[in-house]
């Protein structure tokens, strides 16, 4: 899996899911319990994971979609 965007921002993780679903690529939204077990209410960033086959692809929709100051080196 390739990290593409870490962030605590709910609504970028959400649209972010919505254009890869749209696109029929898959994603992981991980570490989405950690803000719960360590009780910081939703400071901890999450991950946005693709494949790694599909990582290309999955960045430059998001850099269209004007993403690309939210996305991993």
């Amino acid at each position: 899996m390739k990290e593409l965007i870490r962030t605590n921002d709910a609504v970028l993780l959400s649209f972010a899911e919505s254009l890869m679903k749209d696109a029929g690529i898959g994603c992981l939204i991980a570490d989405q319990g950690m803000s719960i077990l360590e009780g910081s209410l939703g400071l901890l960033p999450r991950r946005f994971l693709v494949t790694e086959d599909d990582a290309e692809r999955a960045r430059r929709i998001l850099i269209d979609a004007g993403l690309e100051r939210e996305l991993r080196q």
